[in-house]
């Protein structure tokens, strides 16, 4: 079954008991495709990502927390490129 999240990603669903005959085989595959899997448990679900993808929803998550980085990152969004600089001074 494929269900299509919000973000526009397929997402596979597989039982618990699918998973749990072939988690090395599922761990490879998010780590390579960065898929979203949902294991359908009796009573809940879970979501097995990859690590790299997990990592990146965290830095999302702590950029949004923050209320000045939102603030910054927002207002730089609005910025047209016209207006940017053209040299970096790293």
């Amino acid at each position: 079954m494929y269900i299509v999240s919000r973000e526009g990603n397929c997402v596979t669903t597989i039982s618990a008991g699918k998973a749990r005959m072939s988690l090395c085989r599922l761990i490879d595959r998010v780590a390579e495709t960065h898929e979203i899997i949902r294991i359908s448990g009796k009573t809940t679900n879970a979501i097995l990502v990859s690590e790299e993808k997990w990592n990146a929803i965290q830095e999302t998550l702590y950029l949004y927390e923050n209320p000045e980085t939102h603030k910054s990152i927002k207002e730089s969004m609005n910025t047209p490129l016209t207006e940017c600089g053209r040299k970096l001074n790293w």
